[in-house]
């Protein structure tokens, strides 16, 4: 009888955690040999001992984010599988994802295929990424009906940025940022730049560096 693929399981919320738990426990292929609640202890517990998949939230509370402890992950580990997964739509993850090295990720809110089935086949050898960008409303449109420019001012916004800090970030000027927000709230309908700001962090639309974790 072949041996069952070692799984560690790491998220900072009980509730997903418990989630992911009861996916592997119930499957008769998957062993769970560790759940964790912060990103940097799956790298302690990787120095230790042997696993072979890792299903890691990109969000933490405290500590390293999820993304930049998988990226050390394949660094050190690199016949370690990881699957990361979010609730967030911030799809600039999926790129640094990729370029890490990372096999696959999961959109806990927007994917359609079920969590097993992405382990399944990522212990297969494929890689496994979503065809397209979450599909999020945002006021009167969706996330696809905006620039990727106009969702890196968005994302400045929501980290408190002033027009003059966005512009230096962004390197571009004051006037083509304050034509960016103007048109942030035309397409959405939000009146202001708070008001961007705060639905485009409640939607989890875009996420700033500073949000994600504490490095």
């Amino acid at each position: 009888m072949n041996e069952k693929v070692k799984v560690v399981v790491v998220d900072d919320q009980n509730v997903a955690r418990g989630f992911f738990e009861m996916h592997i426990k119930t499957s008769l292929r998957y062993e769970l040999v560790r759940s964790l609640s912060a990103a940097d202890l799956a790298i302690s517990y990787l120095e230790q001992h042997p696993v072979d998949l890792v299903i890691m939230d990109i969000v933490m509370r405290y500590g390293m984010d999820g993304l930049s402890a998988a990226e050390q992950i394949k660094q050190r580990f690199p016949k370690v599988k990881i699957i990361l997964v979010t609730s967030m739509a911030e799809a600039t993850w999926e790129k640094r994802a990729k370029a890490a090295g990372i096999e696959s990720f999961w959109y806990k809110e927007y994917s359609e295929e079920p969590l097993i089935e992405i382990m399944d086949r990522t212990m297969a050898g494929e890689s496994v990424y979503p065809s397209d960008a979450p599909m999020v409303q945002f006021g009167k449109v969706t996330r696809q009906d905006l620039t990727e420019r106009e969702l890196d001012v968005l994302r400045e916004l929501t980290s408190g940025a002033t027009n003059e800090e966005i512009a230096q970030h962004l390197f571009i000027s004051v006037n083509t940022v304050k034509r960016h927000i103007q048109n942030l709230m035309d397409k959405s309908g939000y009146k202001n730049r708070l008001a961007l700001a705060i639905n485009a962090t409640s939607l989890g639309l875009v996420v700033s560096d500073g949000e994600i974790g504490n490095k």
